[in-house]
């Protein structure tokens, strides 16, 4: 081979590699430009974390259960009925993680359409499908050594269910268009208000996603269950609007407390933040009232909500029992069978009225 020849075959592979390395750069870009975007989005957002405090024996034990898991890398599934503060539990979890120092990325499942998931999870290459003119970095490539959070799990469709199950297996994924197996290191953190073993019961969610997402359970409770941490919450609220609204609120009003305790809050943490802004933009006085007819016309519906809610707990475990003819602990057990402690199953089956069928199994 002559001189020219080789010099020839050197600069091909000079403008390869050139070539390969503007490719790279515009990804780094690529994905600092949406690292800026989300943390733009992160700045806005209030993530002060102090509506997870309260006295109350449920949240200590959602406190406890945070701080357990927080240091670990392990996948956390957290649990609650709209409105409670599923993002809250994660956002914790990541500030209190070794990860800390890179992005928490929160992707709402029940937000993006099954034909957009895809590509906003694992990103997309140029002309993968009509409209896409060029790369798209995605959530889990942005997450790259932090944290995603994948909120409203329960939506995501059978086919993507296979996707995503092969990341938390493999630790890779392929942009759409693309066939490159690409390396990821994140932690993944999701949530649902859905009953997921019941879903998978009826074929709607994949066992074996299930299993791998339920590695460390929190139960965030719902706020009727927790009337305690009520005023508390109220006051954090209060002390928030006053900054945001400019104005002097000194205190809450105990009839407004009183009744704040007694309504049933069918919409959480969520719906208590609703009213006390309502009640702040509506008040002229240092003391904060809530008008009784903003809490009085969903007390029927709440309560025929919850006892809907009682029912389906009722029949679940009577089904848990019938199952293991009676027995309540230790392996094949019902508190086994529906992860609960045996102690917090017998207050649950006080409280519905429920006797156990088979004493004699235990």
């Amino acid at each position: 081979m002559d001189n020219e020849a080789i010099l020839l075959e050197l600069l091909g592979v000079l403008v390869q590699e050139r070539a390969d390395l503007l490719g790279r750069i515009a990804d780094l870009e690529k994905r600092r430009e949406r690292e800026v975007e989300y943390l733009r989005g992160e700045i806005q957002r209030d993530s002060n974390l102090r509506t997870l405090t309260g006295d109350s024996a449920a949240m200590k034990n959602v406190r406890h259960a945070i701080s357990q898991v927080a240091p670990t890398d392990s996948t956390v599934l957290i649990l609650g009925e709209t409105g409670t503060g599923k993002e809250l539990v994660a956002r914790a979890i990541h500030q209190l993680s070794p990860r800390r120092q890179h992005l928490l990325v929160s992707v709402n499942c029940a937000a993006l359409s099954p034909t957009l998931l895809p590509s906003e999870l694992f990103g997309h290459e140029a002309g993968a499908f009509t409209g896409a003119t060029k790369r798209r970095i995605g959530r889990f490539e942005l997450a790259h050594r932090g944290t995603l959070f994948l909120d409203e799990i329960a939506e995501i469709p059978p086919e993507i269910q296979v996707m995503l199950l092969r990341v938390l297996q493999e630790r890779t994924f392929e942009r759409v268009g693309g066939n490159q197996a690409m390396g990821v290191d994140v932690r993944v953190v999701a949530a649902t208000h859905q009953d997921l073993p019941a879903l998978v019961q009826a074929g709607r969610f994949r066992a074996d996603l299930f299993y791998r997402l339920n590695v460390f359970p929190i139960c965030v409770p719902a706020l009727r269950d927790r009337p305690e941490d009520i005023p508390d919450l109220a006051r954090h609220f209060l002390h928030h609007f006053n900054r945001r609204m400019n104005k002097q609120v000194q205190t809450i009003s105990p009839i407004a407390i009183q009744r704040m305790q007694a309504y049933p809050w069918p919409g959480n943490v969520r719906e208590l933040e609703n009213i006390v802004e309502r009640a702040m933009i509506a008040t002229t006085s240092s003391v904060l009232d809530v008008d009784p007819n903003w809490l009085a016309r969903p007390i029927a519906n709440s309560s025929a909500r919850a006892e809907g809610l009682q029912d389906v707990e009722r029949q679940t475990i009577e089904a848990a029992l019938k199952r293991s003819n009676g027995k309540i602990y230790g392996p094949g057990g019902a508190a086994a069978a529906l992860r609960l402690k045996p102690t917090t199953l017998y207050g649950k089956m006080r409280k519905l009225g429920i006797d156990r069928k088979a004493p004699a199994a235990l």
